[in-house]
């Protein structure tokens, strides 16, 4: 008789989809002219001030001012980026699709498709896709919240990726749910993903989810103050849209988890 092989990955196809829409359109704004890029940026990322200015004007008039007495290629940039004012009410979602290097894309990849996959075998594709728009909107009002009148664009998945961290913080350690095998990883028709998910408190006193809050607070810090020197990205790190995402998938979880009878394993993409 043949031993049919072990799977290695058995990830969620609305994972994998995501995770090769990143990397195409990554990859497709390589092949394009410079110019081409910067209107792709300008068109899609997020941009705090030019929501403020639709309702305060005289607020990012003042910061062109003061940026253009510190450079007048940074105002150049700036005026770019604002265009005419109008929001593009679009952006809260579209700059998630978007990212600064390879490095970037790929990092944010690499955390999603464990993360991912656990939350997406959870929610079902559906209820998944609906989270992700979630959560790229709240990290990018966190952001804004912060950066009232900041014309420097913010692109990058990180909001997704850390909202799927904290929709997993509460489904993926209590017991019967190790979390090893509940992250994309080991035999498809593990059920750990199912189990109940934690009471909101109870996050706060299992001692392996206050661990990982902890260390996930530490990191995201370390990384947005090292990012740049260990060559990441020369951008500086929209590190408020990370919290506002994990926090929208630890407080908004109940908004999309499904019923225990509703709650279906999507497709997965087996990968030897």
């Amino acid at each position: 008789m043949r031993t049919q092989r072990e799977k290695i990955f058995n990830i969620p196809l609305v994972v994998v989809a995501l995770v090769l829409l990143l990397i195409g359109i990554h990859g497709l704004r390589q092949l394009l002219p410079a110019e081409r890029d910067v209107e792709i940026l300008a068109n899609l990322a997020f941009v705090p001030g030019r929501f403020t200015y639709a309702f305060d004007p005289d607020r990012i008039t003042a910061a062109l001012d003061a940026a253009g007495a510190m450079s007048n290629s940074q105002v150049e940039l700036d005026r770019l980026f604002l265009g005419d004012g109008q929001p593009l009410w679009w952006t809260p979602v579209t700059y998630a699709l978007l990212h600064a290097s390879w490095a970037h894309v790929g990092l944010n990849c690499l955390w999603l498709v464990p993360f991912g996959a656990a939350v997406a075998r959870r929610f079902g594709n559906v209820r998944f896709l609906l989270f992700c728009v979630a959560t790229a909107i709240a990290g990018a009002l966190a952001h804004f919240v912060t950066h009232i009148d900041d014309l420097q664009p913010v692109i990058g998945a990180s909001a997704i990726v850390s909202g799927t961290m904290g929709a997993a913080l509460r489904f993926v350690f209590q017991p019967g749910a190790p979390l090893g095998e509940s992250l994309g990883f080991g035999d498809q028709e593990h059920l750990s993903y199912r189990r109940p998910a934690l009471p909101l408190g109870a996050v706060f006193t299992n001692r392996t989810a206050v661990v990982f809050l902890i260390v996930w607070f530490i990191a995201n810090f370390l990384f947005g103050i090292g990012a740049g020197p260990l060559g990441f990205t020369d951008a500086t790190i929209a590190w408020q849209a990370h919290i506002g995402g994990f926090l929208l998938g630890l407080f908004g979880f109940p908004l999309f988890d499904p019923p225990p009878s509703d709650v279906e394993s999507p497709p997965l993409a087996h990968v030897d």
